[in-house]
């Protein structure tokens, strides 16, 4: 199979370097700068508890029309980056391909053919729809990453927890594609699913981790100490209820208690999480992906959010006062 690897960051590195690595596809990036050099010298690299894995790299460019079509193309970059990456991937995608998006939060696709208000392509995480314009949704396999790394170097990935992917059609139910595209990934060593139901894993990860991305950016802590607070707690656990209750109203209901997932979140200990790592890096912030697109969606539903409005209004603040989110308001 041929891969093509959009966005060779932490999880785009980690998913490359074990695809090349197990020898059952070609793998190439579309990758840019330091990253792009990092790969056409050492090809893909991972440090991980077994040590250093490496695989070769098939191609690697900054221009898409270089590489060609693909099988399959990971789209790997931040949410903020992702209506100008879309615009320029579309010489990856032939009348075949699958695009498998192996990013955060919500993803654009979500709400497209979903009957009643919450229908409809969300403004949140694709303004004026351009994203849907780009990539086919007819093409899209969803994806649910269920692993931390982080970037040593460019184009050296550190695993540090965790090896599932979940995979699994926009619409649900179960498809050969999605079949496939799990096979390959399990033959790479991820713990992989093909799920009949990839929107519902979708929300119940973003309902675990909703609170803790903005909470953990704007304070600088890690999880540990977040959950060790009773009213950051109980603040968090109000803002779960709230996304509890609008999987309910969208077809995603989510079974477990706030105090059931913090009890798991806090076996993690002291973890960054992906937002707390941005900031420290000086990267835009994936709050729309994350809180924005909550928020919108129980607009549409006309339910109370309000303490999912706080955890986005002052995540939008302390990104704009960092220069890490846009200064123009989405209501």
């Amino acid at each position: 199979m041929k891969v093509c690897i959009v966005g060779a960051g932490a999880i785009g590195g980690f998913i490359g370097t074990r695809l090349a690595a197990a020898g059952q596809a070609r793998v190439s990036a579309l990758a840019r700068g330091a990253t792009l050099a990092a790969l056409r010298t050492h090809g893909w690299r991972l440090d991980g508890a077994g040590g250093r894995l490496q695989g070769p790299v098939e191609q690697a460019s900054e221009h898409a029309a270089e590489l060609g079509a693909y099988d399959l193309v990971v789209i790997a970059v931040k949410g903020p980056a992702l209506p100008q990456v879309a615009q320029a991937i579309g010489p990856l995608i032939g009348p075949d391909t699958v695009v498998l998006p192996a990013m955060n939060g919500v993803p654009w696709w979500f709400c497209i053919g979903v009957d009643g208000p919450a229908g409809g392509p969300l403004q949140s995480v694709d303004p004026g729809g351009a994203i849907a314009a780009a990539i086919p949704f007819d093409q899209v396999v969803g994806c649910v990453v269920h692993a931390g790394a982080a970037l040593s170097e460019p184009g050296l990935v550190q695993h540090r927890s965790g090896q599932g992917l979940i995979v699994g059609e926009p619409r649900g139910g179960a498809s050969a594609r999605a079949s496939r595209v799990a096979a390959l990934l399990a033959q790479a060593g991820f713990e992989a699913t093909a799920s009949s139901d990839v929107r519902q894993d979708i929300w119940y990860k973003l309902w675990g981790n909703m609170t803790m991305n903005p909470i953990s950016a704007f304070t600088g802590a890690t999880l540990d100490r977040i959950l060790a607070d009773p009213l950051v707690r109980d603040f968090c656990a109000a803002a779960m209820g709230e996304a509890a209750a609008i999987g309910e109203r969208i077809g995603c209901p989510i079974a477990q208690s706030a105090e059931e997932r913090q009890a798991l979140t806090a076996r993690l200990g002291a973890f960054k999480t992906s937002m707390l790592q941005d900031v420290e890096a000086g990267r835009p912030l994936e709050l729309d992906a994350i809180v924005g697109a909550a928020y919108e969606i129980g607009q549409r539903l006309g339910l109370a959010t309000p303490n999912i409005a706080a955890l986005l209004g002052l995540g939008r603040l302390f990104g704009r006062v960092q220069g890490l989110y846009p200064e123009q308001v989405r209501a």
